[in-house]
């Protein structure tokens, strides 16, 4: 078969298939990023329309964290304390600093959520957090993962609150608040970080004309496989014919029996007879 398929005919079949079959991948692969971007449109959407409500109703301290709250809008009122570290090696808008991590005790209960007030470049001045009472407003985060990202005096490599808890005293909440707003509002040189977008899923239609455009590529795929093999079988058959109607066909070099015939003396015997 593979004889079959270098022909110049399949071989050219061969190239226009892949050229197809290219052009669909890239298609599926469109498709498919569309309907990734159509996710996380839809996530940002319910994120910024879901009301806030107040921290304590939906976390407590020390618990874990729900996956469902991630972005989770919420609002508390409370202090800022000392404690304030920043999370060095950050990128925001193309530029590279730290977040401002600053410990914030809640008034319901009077544990501490780690909030991050912003984001300072690298070589800029944090400066202190507000003082007095304040109502926050921003999006939940779960902790993140330990870091090896070097931390000098007063920073710390991620928002581990594993470490968080030996460094800060007090009960401590298993989260930490991406700060949209505070009240009442305080002059500050810190950029504010968006809450960032959770688990975005995708837009199960855009994924399915993905996956259309993907099985169309195989398919065609398949299909010059087919005419190979129906091409290879269909000449298989035609040499084994060849070679039975050769093999019925007489030798011409071959001489015919021939029937002996009796001498005249033997006719007349057996006239007489």
């Amino acid at each position: 078969m593979l004889r079959t398929a270098l022909t110049p005919r399949f071989l050219g079949l061969l190239a226009l298939v892949l050229v197809v079959g290219a052009a669909f991948v890239q298609l599926g692969r469109w498709q498919l990023g569309v309907a990734e971007n159509s996710g996380q449109l839809a996530a940002l959407e319910r994120a910024r329309t879901t009301a806030a409500v107040p921290l304590t109703d939906v976390l407590q301290p020390h618990s874990d964290f729900p996956g469902e709250l991630s972005t989770r809008p919420v609002t508390m009122r409370g202090h800022y304390t000392d404690g304030q570290l920043l999370v060095p090696e950050r990128r925001l808008d193309g530029r590279t600093g730290s977040w401002v991590l600053t410990p914030f005790v809640v008034d319901d209960g009077g544990a501490t959520l780690p909030v991050v007030r912003g984001f300072v470049p690298d070589g800029a001045d944090a400066g202190p957090p507000p003082t007095g009472t304040l109502t926050l407003a921003g999006g939940l985060a779960p902790p993140e993962s330990p870091s090896d990202v070097p931390a000098g005096p007063g920073q710390i490599g991620s928002v581990d609150t594993s470490v968080l808890v030996n460094t800060w005293p007090g009960d401590l909440y298993n989260a930490f608040l991406f700060l949209q707003r505070e009240e009442p509002a305080a002059a500050t040189s810190l950029t504010r970080v968006p809450t960032p977008v959770g688990s975005t899923g995708v837009n199960w239609r855009n994924a399915a004309y993905a996956v259309q455009w993907w099985v169309f590529a195989a398919f065609a795929l398949w299909l010059w496989w087919r005419m190979v093999r129906e091409q290879h079988e269909r000449s298989t058959r035609e040499a084994a014919a060849g070679d039975t109607a050769a093999g019925d066909t007489a030798d011409p070099g071959e001489q015919p029996a021939v029937t002996p015939v009796p001498s005249r003396g033997e006719n007349d015997v057996r006239e007489h007879l």
